[in-house]
Parts: structure tokens; C-alpha cells; sequence
């Protein structure tokens, strides 16, 4: 029999729950795929509290990989057997095996396993549009990340230090800051003692910086804005703390023509074409070691709901993977 983690309800971690679940053959467009690791991410618990709604019972996870078992009319591009990973699905990656449509998946070239594999996807690809698309990071910028130590952090840092910026991270202890320092933040910052904005103007001469990459949402976000020059770009892409507050439009006037987006990688992703490109840029570095991806936390994929408990508690690091 196949299980899955599924939540009836939306709340904190204990409604998530262990149970049987029926996988059909795959419909046209579709492939069954056998899980090997599930990647866990802020976002799941955005989904299992009901902030990001779904329809109940609902499965969770959007970022596993495993092996193709079987594929459905009209897929030619996969076969069984084929090793595959995906970082932009609908929910049910948190199971043993699931349908998925085939045009989600991604092949996992040589050189990268399959714990990796899930630690890195939605979390590489979410750094690629950050850093590719939403603001093109260049050599000689010097850019802030918030959360340095965290998923998306450790990749984000490692990417651009490769693309030749200098990276201002914050964190909230001394251990995290140690972790951000080795993967590539030029300057770190415990924003529990030390005043992120004071510090962004002296390390940048009071020039400051023309991004923000923000996740932490309602604790960071205003004074985000105060740490951009003008015409910068705050890319708020997660609100770990909170949701932002509404927002007067004539600050971004006031200070200095800024610009918010509110980035998603489902937006980026949307397109296969789109997905596979951006896919084979995060192939590329990592494969090349410009960018290592280090699992911090397993899990076994029973025990989501201590994983989500941990995640929440800020007791994690980098990335964190549901073995099934």
C-alpha cells in the first residue's frame, strides 16, 4: 500500500497525518513517479496553516525526486526508469508515490543523487529567478539577503559570491553566521544585536544596495526598503515572521523610486521551456561545484510533522530532506 502525509484540517503541524492513499495509472500528460526524497520548505508550512489555501483534504509538498514508474498517454520524453526531480508541482510531493504532470519533471543529469536532488530544486530554481530575472545580479554589485543561513540562503549566497557580487547576509545567531560566512556572504550580520540598516550603510560607504532579497516579510521588510538605493529593488519571495502590512505606495516615492515585486516561482516556471532553462542553469552550478548543496536535516517522511515543528522553531539550517 501507498501512504502519504495529508491534512484534513489547516493548523500547526499535528494535523498532519500518516495514512493510506490509492495512486491510479497515469491520465494523458501524466507519469507515476516512486519517491525517493521530498524536499521540505517554508511554503509547506504556508500551505498546512491555511495562509496559502487548498483544497481539503489536501496533500503537501511541492519538491521530491525519485524514478518514473510509469507514463501516460502522450508523454514521449520520459520513460521508466528515468530518474527525475521537481521543484514546481501541484501539492503530494510529501508520499511515497504520486501522479504528477509530466511536463513538471525534470531530469536528473549524472552527478547529482537524489537527496541533493531534493534539497536543491525548488530552492535552486527559486534562486535563479531571484538572482537571473527578478534583479540580474552582476559583478561588482554588492547585494542583502536576509535568512543567509537558511534553504535558499545557502544557494542564493554561494550563486552570486560565483556571479561575482558582494553579499551582505543577515542571520540571528552566531552559529548561522558562521554557516552564511562559508557559503560565500561577504559581510554577516546577527540582526538579533546589530542594526541591519546601520550596518548595510557602513559596509556600502552609505551608497547602499539595489536589491534586498527578502523572506522574512513583516520584520524586515520596511527597513528593507531603507537599505536600497534608488531605484533598487526589495524582491519579497517568503514572510517567515508574518505577513507584511499594507503599504503606502509614496514610501517607495520618498524613498528613492523603489520597486517591490512579490515573486513566485510558479509565476517564473509557469512555461516548460521556461522551467527547463532556468533547470539547466542550476545543473550547471552545481555541477561545476560553483554552488554546494549540503543536506543539514532528514527527516523520515512519517515524521513531517517534528520537521515542520523544527522549521518553525528556527531550529533548522540550510536545507532539510523527508527520506521516504
Amino acid at each position: 500500500m501507498t501512504h502519504a502525509i495529508r491534512f484534513h484540517r489547516t493548523g500547526g503541524p499535528e494535523v498532519l497525518v500518516w495514512e493510506q492513499v490509492e495512486v491510479g495509472k497515469p491520465g494523458p500528460g501524466e507519469a507515476r513517479i516512486r519517491h525517493t526524497a521530498v524536499g521540505l520548505n517554508f511554503v509547506d508550512i504556508y500551505n498546512r496553516s491555511g495562509l496559502y489555501p487548498a483544497q481539503l483534504p489536501s496533500g503537501l509538498g511541492s519538491e521530491a525526486s525519485g524514478v518514473v514508474e510509469e507514463v501516460g498517454p502522450g508523454v514521449t520524453d520520459l520513460k521508466p526508469g528515468d530518474r527525475v526531480a521537481y521543484g514546481a508541482s501541484p501539492l503530494g510531493a510529501y508520499s511515497e508515490a504520486r501522479l504528477i504532470p509530466a511536463d513538471r519533471l525534470l531530469k536528473l543529469p549524472d552527478g547529482v543523487d537524489d537527496k541533493t536532488a531534493a534539497a536543491m530544486m525548488l530552492k535552486g530554481l527559486t534562486t535563479q529567478y531571484l538572482i537571473r530575472q527578478t534583479y540580474r545580479v552582476k559583478a561588482g554589485d554588492t547585494i542583502l539577503l536576509h535568512a543567509a543561513a537558511g534553504g535558499v540562503g545557502l544557494i542564493l549566497s554561494q550563486w552570486a559570491k560565483h556571479l561575482g557580487a558582494t553579499v551582505i547576509g543577515t542571520v540571528s545567531n552566531d552559529e548561522k553566521a558562521k554557516l552564511a560566512k562559508a557559503h560565500g556572504c561577504d559581510h554577516v550580520i546577527i540582526y538579533s544585536r546589530e542594526d541591519f540598516v546601520k550596518r548595510v550603510d557602513e559596509i556600502t560607504g552609505g551608497k547602499k544596495v539595489p536589491v534586498v532579497y527578502d523572506s522574512v516579510g513583516k520584520d524586515t521588510f520596511l527597513k528593507s526598503l531603507d537599505c536600497l538605493a534608488p531605484l533598487g529593488v526589495v524582491a519579497l519571495f517568503g514572510q517567515s515572521s508574518g505577513a507584511v502590512e499594507p503599504l503606502n505606495l509614496g514610501l517607495l516615492a520618498q524613498k528613492g523610486s523603489l520597486y517591490v515585486t512579490r515573486p513566485t516561482l510558479f509565476t517564473y516556471a509557469a512555461k516548460r521551456e521556461n522551467l527547463v532553462a532556468m533547470a539547466g542553469e542550476l545543473f550547471d552550478v552545481v555541477k561545476s561545484g560553483a554552488v554546494k548543496i549540503e543536506v543539514h536535516q532528514t527527516y523520515p517522511l512519517k515524521d513531517a510533522a517534528k520537521a515542520h515543528a523544527d522549521l518553525a522553531a528556527r531550529k533548522t539550517t540550510g536545507s532539510t530532506v523527508l527520506l521516504v
